[in-house]
């Protein structure tokens, strides 16, 4: 099916309110405010709640809009490329076609509203890493991977944009459950344990190991199960399944022919007074010192590439190696709460990766 052109899709009207709306401020907000805010799900406060949204994501989604038409090297021509762009203009339509927010019927229409919005954009992650494919597919292989700067730049851009608004109309929506789970605001866990959800998180990473391999190294947690602060629990679950994933893989292709035991990857939880960071050790044999700038890019993945095999792109997003996307998503995820990610690696012997998480949870979402 040949994309169509924007003008042929989309009205003239429609692109120059794009283009208007794009360039408004966009306003950030801090995990302490949706947390203060979200308390008391009032049907006043949903209401204030849906008004900002009703502003703030038309400008977000508008400036991702503008930016999917002008990337470099064709990108913005391919076919999945085109697609996402066109379910960011359906959904600045929907929410510009939305009539001003003045009652509590008003309030949840908008909330189912969005909340279709969210599930249109679930597979953006993967359409885009098939938009890169086919990009790559063309390209002269010669081509060095950190000359494509510009690409990297945006696509940290338009991710980190994506977990905004996730955020926020995840945010918006869960406020709505009448049987909250206990201490949690919306997607915030205002009592969550790291050591906790770190567990969960690396027996989920070990089960897709045995599945993969047939057997998986043991891990060890290390902290304090019973420390907890105020976080998002599927955020950080994300983040440290996705390093402990990357080490069991070392680790186990390291070992796979040898009669060693497989020494076990080990998780260490510590609480400081401005962050709370979790370190991934494995003595999976180390990144050469030559690759590390590459393990951020979103063109590098040593695993095969479940996209030529014609996949259903849907269908599991579970094993996710081979976008290559894990480790720059993860550290978008940390950044966007004020943390960070740091991987330090001995050739050699293994890799640490440290994920840094702010405690203090006033710092404003880093706005693209």
């Amino acid at each position: 099916m040949a994309a169509k052109k924007l003008s042929e899709t989309f009205s003239k009207t429609l692109i120059e309110e794009v283009g208007r709306w794009g360039c408004m401020k966009q306003t950030g907000v801090s995990l302490r405010y949706m947390m203060e805010f979200g308390s008391k799900p009032t049907d006043k406060n949903l209401l204030i709640s849906a008004q900002f949204l009703h502003k703030e994501l038309p400008i977000r989604i508008a400036r991702r809009a503008i930016e999917l038409e002008t990337l470099p090297y064709g990108l913005s021509e391919k076919p999945a490329v085109l697609k996402v762009r066109d379910w960011y203009l359906d959904s600045f339509r929907d929410l510009r076609s939305f009539p001003d927010i003045r009652s509590t019927s008003d309030e949840r229409d908008f909330t189912q509203m969005i909340k279709a919005i969210k599930v249109r954009h679930n597979n953006v992650v993967p359409m885009m890493a098939l938009g890169l494919q086919q990009l790559k597919k063309e390209m002269d292989p010669k081509i060095v991977y950190e000359d494509l700067d510009e690409i990297h730049q945006f696509l940290d851009r338009f991710y980190m944009s994506r977990i905004g608004i996730r955020m926020l109309i995840g945010q918006h929506v869960e406020l709505h459950n009448p049987n909250p789970p206990p201490h949690c605001i919306g997607y915030i866990d205002t009592k969550m344990s790291p050591v906790q959800v770190a567990r969960n998180a690396s027996e989920h990473a070990r089960c897709v190991c045995l599945r993969e391999y047939g057997s998986a190294p043991d891990f060890n947690i290390y902290g304090d199960p019973s420390f907890t602060f105020p976080y998002v629990p599927s955020h950080l679950h994300l983040m440290v399944f996705e390093l402990v994933k990357n080490s069991l893989r070392a680790v186990e292709e390291r070992y796979m022919d040898s009669d060693k035991v497989a020494p076990p990857i080990r998780i260490i939880v510590a609480d400081g007074l401005e962050d709370v960071t979790i370190k991934v050790s494995d003595e999976g044999g180390g990144i050469p010192r030559s690759g590390l700038p590459k393990i951020f890019t979103y063109l590098y993945s040593t695993a095969r590439n479940p996209l030529d095999e014609n996949t259903d792109l849907a269908a599991d997003m579970g094993t996710m190696a081979g976008y290559g996307y894990g480790l720059p998503i993860s550290r978008l995820y940390a950044r966007y709460f004020g943390g960070d990610l740091q991987i330090i690696s001995m050739e050699g012997y293994g890799t640490d990766a440290y994920l840094h998480l702010s405690r203090l949870g006033d710092s404003q979402e880093p706005l693209p």
